[in-house]
Formats: structure tokens, sequence, C-alpha cells
């Protein structure tokens, strides 16, 4: 006699094909087959990927093909060795999937009070200068199992790399796009006009936009976040700056500068300590200051070695700290933000040691 009660689980029958296939990959599918797929679109080739991996080009062309076979995609195009565009799909989880595996470890190391694993750092070029020296410095002596990965790029470039997972924080200007960002702020860093100790425009101590129109200026290129703001800052004062050249890169615009092609708003740590009794920087009335910190993703929690990064960038550049000249610390509680209050959240994150244990 029938109990009435329908069983838990009918046969599969009912299941859409895909859904099957879904299932049979998740049981088959592993890390080796990742990390191989992962590598060639690192390094453009099977043959290069091997190498990386330690192993033979036949085991690399293996483990992506039966990749593909369960997944039924192909992954690779064998004709350029490049991954098509389900395979980029494929390897952006893959990445993330490893970055989790290793905090795993990272975070349990931790709880042990050791910090053991990589911290993948985005830097904007003109900061790293002066900041990773103490960074690797301050790093060593606390943390010796910590391996740092050190980015340099646009701000731009580090908030899309935060966004994929291939790194793990990034120091650079406030996102434009902060939906799914944390940006806290570390320092305001002052724009200035920057010329040639001898010019007579390095006796003044600060100038307006209207006194530099006319010189032959060495710009940002137009659509970056550092145009923007030399344009709207001319704008408001109702000036026409004279373009002699626009240039993508700031650090590319500091060595013009510093070769003779031209004067320019330059961020004042674009100019290093040693090259300032040659080099000016002048304060132009109009321009308003950067704002430069530390963007995390808003989701999940940074891993240890990326805390034990975050205590020491906020330890130099604290209020009180020796900071290159033209640089201004911001309060602890100035700067939050992510689109919408995250100021909650980032109160948590500062009461979080790289031990994962409470602060003061």
């Amino acid at each position: 006699m029938s109990c009435g009660r329908r069983p838990v689980c009918s046969s599969p029958a009912h299941l859409s094909n895909s859904l099957q296939r879904y299932l049979a990959s998740f049981r088959v599918m592993n890390l080796h087959q990742l990390r191989a797929l992962s590598a060639v679109g690192r390094y453009g080739s099977f043959s290069a990927a091997a190498d990386v991996l330690h192993t033979v080009q036949s085991n690399v062309s293996a483990h992506v093909a039966r990749l593909e076979n369960e997944l039924q995609a192909v992954l690779v195009d064998r004709a350029t060795g490049q991954l098509t565009e389900q395979g980029k799909a494929v390897v952006s989880r893959a990445t993330r999937v490893e970055m989790e595996l290793e905090a795993i470890a990272s975070d349990l190391a931790a709880l042990r009070h050791e910090v053991i694993g990589t911290a993948r750092v985005g830097m904007i070029g003109t900061t790293a200068r002066w900041l990773v020296p103490p960074l690797l410095a301050l790093s060593a002596e606390r943390h010796p199992a910590l391996r740092l990965e050190i980015i340099e790029g646009t701000s731009g470039a580090h908030d899309a790399s935060l966004m994929s997972g291939a790194v793990d924080l990034a120091v650079g200007t406030r996102p434009h796009d902060a939906h799914d960002l944390v940006f806290e702020a570390l320092f305001d860093e002052d724009l200035v006009l920057v010329v040639p100790s001898s010019d007579p425009i390095a006796e003044r101590k600060e100038v307006s936009l209207r006194d530099v129109e006319s010189l032959p200026m060495l710009l940002p290129l137009p659509g970056t976040a550092f145009r923007a703001e030399i344009d709207h800052a001319a704008a408001e004062a109702g000036v026409v700056l004279f373009r002699r050249a626009e240039v993508d890169g700031t650090r590319l615009l500091a060595s013009l500068t510093f070769d003779g092609h031209g004067p320019a708003i330059l961020p004042a740590t674009a100019v290093p300590e040693y090259m300032r009794n040659s080099w000016s920087l002048v304060h132009v009335g109009e321009m308003p200051r950067r704002q430069v910190g530390i963007t995390t993703r808003l989701r999940g929690r940074p891993t240890a070695p990326a805390r034990a990064v975050l205590d020491i960038l906020r330890e130099v550049t604290a209020p009180g700290s020796r900071l290159p000249e033209g640089l201004n610390p911001v309060r602890a509680d100035a700067g939050a933000g992510a689109g919408n209050d995250q100021s909650a959240k980032l109160r948590t994150r500062r009461a979080v040691g790289a031990d994962g244990s409470a602060l003061a």
C-alpha cells in the first residue's frame, strides 16, 4: 500500500540536456584543466603554457581538449593560439576560482597569526615611485612569507582588473563607475605647473590659468580623467589653454617636460625629489587637488595578504607620517564611498587586521 508520498527525487528524465551537461561537467572539470586554459590565454600558445606549468605541450593540449569536451565549446582558436570568446569567459571565472582557493590557505594561516600568500596590487606610476619602497620594506619586515605583485597602470585599467579579479586592490584616483567598488581616500595631491627653475614663472608661488594660457603646454590626452579635470578648471576660469601636444600617460608627459619640450600641469609626485633643484612646482590657483586612495571590490572579503598590505598603506599615509612634498593626508573618515554610501563598510574593514582579528 502506498503511503501517498511522492519521491523526493524522481527520474532525471525531466532534466534539460543543458542541465545534464552542466552536472556532468561539474563532476569532471578539474583545476588542472582550468589552469592549463588560463596559461594558454595568458602566454598565447600551448608551448609557452607548458613551459610555465613545467610540463609538456601534449599535457596542456589534452587538458584543454577535455575541458572543451566537457563544456561542449571551443575555448582556444587552434589557428591563432588565442582564446575564443567562450574561452575568455571560462578563464575569467577560473581566475576567481584560483584566487579563492589561494585565499583559503592564506586565511587559515592568518588564524595562526601568519600572513602567507600573494597580494596583487595595482598602482598608478606617480604614486608607486614613492609608495612601493616603504611597502616592500615593511612587508618584508613584518610578513616574510608575503609575496607582492605590483602592477603599474592607469586607475581605469586597475578598476577593470579589480572587477575581473586580476588584482586584489588598487591605489589610484576615485573610480568613475563605483557600483561594485569601494574607494578609501589616502591623501590629496596638488596638481602643479612644472617649469625649469630658470623660468621667470618659477619665482612665483602661485599662478592662475589665465597667466599660463599662452604657454605652449603639454596636456594629457582628451578623454582621460586627468584631462577632464584640467579642462573643467579651464572652462570655469574662462580660459582655453594653448596645446603644443597631447600625450597619453602621466609618466610620458613628465618625461617630455623634463626633456624640455614644454611645461605641463602634473601631479606633484611626478617630479622626483632629486629633480626638484632643477624643476619648480608652481601652484595653479584654479586646479583642485586630486584624491588618491585604495579601491577594493565591494563584494567578498579581502585575502589575508591583501589585508596586510592595506594595513601598511594606511600606516604609511596616515596623518603625521612623512609624505612627499605636495601630498596632504586626509582624515580617517574622509573619502569613503562606492556609488552609494559605503562608509559603514569601510569602517568595518578598517577594524579588521591582517590576521582577521579585531583592532582597537
